[in-house]
């Protein structure tokens, strides 16, 4: 892990930290990567694989935004991971490095075979690329798999193909990720990822409404794309380098505002302050749905028996956080 904190190099735009050679003629897996799922470790292992008998580095090369973003604004597009924690996610994997190429207009407008000429043979000098089994690119997507494996040949670089990955007859998929989030199918998602999904952000002041009924919580504003379910969550919480285990309420507050959607977290066995601190929240359980309920006392009561629940899930789970790297 010290080495790899010492060495990851993320290279953004046009790619212009890769003159300095930290990258410079790398194995790349080459994708969105939203999420970094265990069909994208699939991937990237695939990359790694064939840098380490290359004697080559290797990398990530990932689009920012998303294209569907780009292609569909007026279409939100729920984001499983911001770019610094799909960074996060891909550092842990053990690869060198991460090159972040700008999707816009330009990038959208180039031939694939301007993409491979311009851009992984131009600027990176790739030793070799690792796609799935599925990946497009290109104007219109009209590079196929097939047609970068055919350059690859042409140009002098490998291409691995890496199959498409299921889970009990599903697909793998960032939208699979995505549905069993928006259904609040917290578990189901960890099956996906390899790993619980997390929300990262800074510690932001609240109405205190939680001091006051006796579970003080810390606050985090996910990214306005969130589509989690509302509800109740047990979950685990990284902060200062430190685990803690909590339980969270994701949604509009129907008790008292039905305002903006605020991550409220009760952390177990802690005080202090957290303001203006960033911190990383796991989902590792679902407990229930959002309710509004007639009296404050019962409400009392209920979140003394949804932490008690996320107690017991938690138990259970004793080691489950997601591997994050040093950027």
């Amino acid at each position: 892990m010290t080495e790899l904190r010492q060495t990851f190099a993320v290279a953004r735009g046009d790619a212009r930290a890769l003159e300095a050679g930290r990258l410079a003629g790398c194995v790349v897996a080459i994708g969105n990567f939203d999420g970094v799922h265990r069909g994208h470790r699939s991937v990237i292992a695939a990359a790694l694989a064939r840098a380490r008998a290359l004697g080559r580095p290797a990398a990530a090369l990932t689009f920012d935004p998303h294209p569907r973003a780009f292609f569909r604004p007026d279409l939100p597009l729920f984001r499983l991971s911001s770019e610094r924690d799909k960074l996060r996610l891909l550092a842990a994997e053990g690869l060198d490095g991460a090159v972040i190429l700008r999707f816009d207009a330009a990038l959208a407008a180039t031939s694939a075979q301007e993409f491979i000429e311009r851009i992984l043979v131009g600027r990176l000098g790739i030793a070799g690329a690792a796609i799935g089994f599925d990946f497009h690119f290109g104007k219109d997507r009209q590079g196929s798999p097939a047609y970068l494996a055919g350059q690859g040949e042409r140009l002098g670089f490998a291409v691995d193909i890496v199959p498409p990955l299921e889970d009990e007859g599903r697909p793998v998929s960032s939208g699979a990720v995505r549905e069993a989030l928006v259904a609040g199918k917290v578990v189901e998602a960890t099956e996906l990822l390899g790993a619980p999904w997390f929300i990262s952000g800074p510690v932001i002041h609240g109405e205190k409404r939680g001091r006051d009924l006796g579970f003080p919580t810390a606050n985090v504003r996910p990214d306005p794309s969130c589509a989690l379910k509302h509800g109740i969550y047990a979950v685990r919480v990284a902060v200062d380098g430190r685990l803690m285990d909590g339980v969270a309420s994701f949604g509009r507050r129907p008790m008292f505002d039905n305002g903006a959607p605020l991550l409220e977290v009760f952390l177990f066995d802690f005080s202090g302050d957290l303001y203006g601190k960033t911190m990383d929240v796991a989902f590792i359980g679902w407990i229930r749905g959002e309710e509004k309920f007639a009296s404050i006392e019962l409400l009392q009561r209920q979140m003394d028996d949804d932490a008690a629940q996320a107690k017991a899930v938690l138990a259970r789970a004793p080691g489950a956080f997601p591997a994050l790297g040093a950027i």
